[in-house]
């Protein structure tokens, strides 16, 4: 008879399948929280109407975690603006500039496809992580500071209220929400150097300014 300890921590149910669009995000069942997760990577979204913890490892870049709070439908982004070094320490990013046009797609789209799945947008619940201070040899540009003001310009923006976060820094930071209830569990790297989450996020810098992002999308009610 294997032990309560050895078993307490395997999946209680089948995994659920992912929404239509998500299938190539990494799923998996997370022994440490005896839930079923999903992990993303900078560039990537992810919505659940299952309950499903939703995990991402931030330096600059930001998340946003969005859910319908009476409902239980929920997601979360992983974004980073494009960086346009003629004009970054220039003031506030204009609505219309490249840089803002992409740090909309990243958000529209994630909460569309929570409104689609169920959600109202009169109920959603924000909540904002990342924006550090890791990516400093990029020219001495705060990148996060711009990650940062982008997204809080944009909530205001479209109304929508920011009811936590936790920005800035000088670490990246671990970040576990679920996203049927809202919680959300964060773990600053301070004492181990992730070399893995800054090339990763060099590498992704190097891609969205090479090809910033095309087109308009407008929130749907």
């Amino acid at each position: 008879m294997k032990s309560m300890l050895s078993t307490q921590f395997q999946p209680t149910h089948p995994q659920p399948k992912p929404l239509k669009g998500f299938s190539h995000i990494n799923r998996y069942w997370d022994k440490q929280q005896g839930v079923y997760a999903a992990k993303i990577l900078p560039g990537q979204f992810y919505v659940s109407v299952t309950g499903e913890m939703i995990v991402t490892v931030l330096g600059s870049c930001i998340s946003a975690c969005v859910r319908d709070r009476f409902k239980g439908i929920g997601g979360m982004n992983h974004f980073m603006l494009p960086v346009q070094r003629e004009n970054m320490e220039a003031g506030p990013l204009s609505a219309f500039s490249e840089s803002a046009r992409y740090g909309n797609w990243a958000m529209e789209y994630l909460i569309n496809e929570v409104l689609k799945n169920g959600g109202e947008k009169r109920n959603l619940e924000i909540k904002v992580f990342g924006g550090g201070k890791v990516l400093e040899s990029m020219n001495q540009i705060d990148i996060g500071r711009k990650n940062i003001d982008f997204v809080h310009q944009f909530l205001s923006n479209e109304n929508l209220n920011l009811a936590a976060e936790d920005v800035g820094g000088l670490y990246p930071r671990k970040v576990l929400y679920f996203s049927d209830t809202g919680s959300a569990k964060i773990r600053k790297l301070k004492t181990v150097r992730n070399d893995v989450v800054f090339e990763r996020e060099r590498s992704y810098a190097r891609t969205i300014n090479a090809e910033p992002a095309q087109g308009d999308i407008e929130l749907f009610d």
